[in-house]
């Protein structure tokens, strides 16, 4: 006879969560870390009572063995037999209260990137507008492929009252609820309504999660009824089971392709992305780099595949990137692309590969990615199709032309001189630029640091400026480019590594749309560094707005003036004294010598720490380097405002150079 637990089913998902782990080149991994929650009715007599049967006991204790059913007694050798003094108890789970729905995703995806996917957290919330709030945080998961399990409570499956409390009514479909939003941003999603549908529907979550191809948020709807529901489980679904992250080969034709297109380049030029770090494939790209002598240029998410000094590391590439990797791009006749979806700001809108005769060769685990551009696929996981690239192209001696390789060495350190120009920052008592911040960062941190951040214009200058040191200290979330993400993020990223820096570089715009983290990192412990720059407004959608013929409209943080527009003083907003009042140290920065002792005394502290400085107002530039490349946001094309009009005028001229690579 079948040995059997009768469990809730949110007991059941609870225990089968804590048996699931990952393998990777040896390295296994507890698949679900921990679980973030916030509760409501739709899921604290669910999952939050299941979670208190599974959590960690104060006190080293362990939490009770499931009872065996009734129906089916379990066998003496069942763990889940109370009856056998040396049965093991079921495994534990950690949990993490969190305060906004968002930012606790926020802090899972942080997690997970900083475990290589390899871990990743849970989050459950009630229903209604807890379920919500998890929207822009999956999309965030889903766009930059890195696994989430979201547990939303759902509305009664049963339906004993109908509406509940925050059902949403759709008199055209009874089985839809606002869960139904998490559909388009989630690469997997199922609703269970009945207790054994969890079996296949849980399988399926970790198939999803596990997949380097298909990761991302994957979501579970738990109506609240169903959670508490009780059911006999087979204790085969509680076995521990070990999900294999594969490393696909690339295929033997494609290969002997790409190695007959790299041999017939002579301007090639590596596009390194963030499935350069997903599959930790950077001392490879580093090996072929160096024995090919190719140039290496990485997009937001792939900063960092090579450090900033290596003989090949050329900067970012497009938008934001640097002179020396867009000159190159400008004039590739062959662009491999490593990890890389191409996006808008890599191609400067279709814009940037302009050489006649360039091509395309794009190795990647998706074959979606691989075969954009027109290029020739390579369909493989990074660092193995590397590697077959680099044992295929040894013998054959091939290396980039010497007066290439002279060409961008000397490019490179010319736009080295421009950073140190834009660092340079003497200690004295004036008012730093955001640049110039970062400058006393740069000075300040080792290898071990990792840097934090999503929206603003500090994404464009830490990715022209910037000198990478590690394969992870640069983590810019620029897939979705989330106000808000890089609080809660640099918590996931701390408790993955608990013995580093983390700081999480935040503008004020930024900081007022999710600075509630701040009282969880308070407490949990965890000692991140925040350093909040005050520019009074969105100076990034300022410089833009008033780039495209918007005039900087409702993009300073003013009083009205007497005209309606924002364009009084300052707000009065102290968000030094709003972080303090949220339980953070802070430390205010009002020069440059304030600024170096501040954040070398942040970087030294073991409790949660901020840094506040004031830099440039939001209507004037950062003094980094202006955009190397051009990034399209459409133009009115009739305006009767003399900006609007000029605006339109430079568009027309910057479209007439997109083309289409077919």
């Amino acid at each position: 006879m079948t040995s059997t637990a009768r469990l809730t089913v949110a007991q059941a998902l609870v225990r089968f969560l804590a048996a699931q782990y990952t393998e990777r080149d040896g390295e296994r991994r507890r698949l679900i870390g921990a679980v973030w929650g916030i509760f409501g009715h739709g899921n604290v007599a669910g999952i939050g009572q299941a979670l208190v049967e599974y959590a960690t006991v104060p006190g080293g204790g362990t939490p009770p063995a499931s009872p065996a059913s009734p129906a089916s007694p379990a066998s003496p050798a069942s763990p889940a037999s109370p009856a056998s003094p040396t049965s093991p108890a079921p495994p534990v789970m950690p949990f993490h209260q969190g305060r906004n729905e968002q930012a606790m995703v926020h802090a899972a995806v942080g997690y997970a990137r900083q475990c290589g996917r390899l871990s990743a957290h849970a989050v459950t919330t009630s229903i209604g507008p807890g379920a919500t709030n998890l929207v822009t945080g999956a999309a965030l998961a889903t766009v930059n492929h890195l696994p989430v399990l979201l547990l939303p409570g759902d509305v009664f499956a049963a339906r004993p009252a109908d509406p509940v409390l925050q059902q949403l009514e759709v008199p055209f479909a009874g089985d839809v609820s606002v869960n139904d939003c998490l559909r388009p941003v989630s690469k997997y999603f199922d609703r269970i309504t009945r207790p054994e549908a969890l079996i296949p529907a849980a399988l399926q979550a970790m198939r999803v999660l596990t997949d380097p191809v298909d990761t991302g948020a994957v979501t579970l709807a738990l109506p609240q009824d169903v959670q508490a529901e009780a059911y006999d489980w087979p204790e085969e679904f509680f076995a521990e089971r070990t999900w294999a992250v594969r490393r696909p080969a690339p295929d033997a034709g494609e290969l002997a392709r790409a190695v007959e297109v790299v041999r017939g380049a002579r301007r090639p030029l590596i596009v390194a992305g963030g499935g350069v770090h997903h599959s930790r494939a950077e001392e490879a790209l580093a090996r072929l780099a160096s024995a090919t002598r190719i140039p290496v240029a990485s997009t937001q998410a792939g900063k960092g595949s090579l450090r900033w000094d290596h003989p090949q590391d050329v900067g970012g590439i497009g938008h934001t990137g640097t002179a020396t990797a867009d000159e190159l791009a400008r004039t590739a006749d062959l662009v491999i692309g490593v990890g890389t979806r191409y996006t808008d700001f890599t191609t400067a809108s279709g814009t940037l590969f302009a050489a006649s005769d360039v091509r395309f060769l794009n190795l990647n685990i998706a074959a979606y990615d691989g075969h954009k551009l027109a290029g020739s696929p390579l369909i493989a996981d990074a660092r193995t199709g590397l590697e077959a690239l680099i044992e295929a192209l040894l013998p054959l001696r091939h290396r980039a032309e010497p007066a290439y390789v002279t060409e961008y060495t000397d490019d490179k350190e010319r736009w080295e001189y421009r950073v140190d120009a834009a660092y340079e920052a003497e200690d004295v008592d004036v008012r730093p630029t955001q640049p110039q911040v970062l400058g006393v960062l740069d000075e300040l941190v080792t290898d071990e640091d990792i840097l934090i951040n999503a929206a603003g214009s500090l994404p464009g200058d830490l990715h022209k400026l910037w000198r990478a040191r590690s394969r992870d200290q640069y983590h810019v979330e620029y897939g979705y480019s989330c106000m808000g993400y890089e609080i809660p993020a640099a918590i996931g990223v701390r408790m993955a590594a608990p013995d580093r820096p983390v700081w999480a570089l935040v503008g004020d715009g930024t900081y007022l749309m999710m600075p509630t983290e701040i009282v969880t990192a308070v407490q949990e412990g965890v000692a991140i560094k925040v350093v909040i720059l005050q520019n009074h407004g969105y100076a990034s959608i300022g410089g833009l707005s008033e780039a495209v013929g918007g005039e900087r409209l409702g993009t300073a943080y003013r009083r009205l003036a007497a005209d309606r527009t924002y364009t009084g003083v300052p707000l009065p907003v102290d968000l030094a004294a709003n972080a303090a009042s949220l339980g953070m140290r802070v430390l205010r920065a009002r020069t440059v010598r304030d600024l170096r002792a501040a954040l070398a005394e942040a970087r030294e502290a073991d409790t949660p720490t901020c840094v506040y400085v004031e830099t440039e107002t939001a209507d004037t530039v950062s003094g980094a380097p202006p955009a190397q490349a051009w990034w399209d946001v459409p133009v009115a094309e009739t305006a009767t405002r003399a900006s609007a009009v000029k605006a339109r005028e430079e568009y027309v001229r910057h479209v007439a150079a997109r083309r289409r690579h077919l």
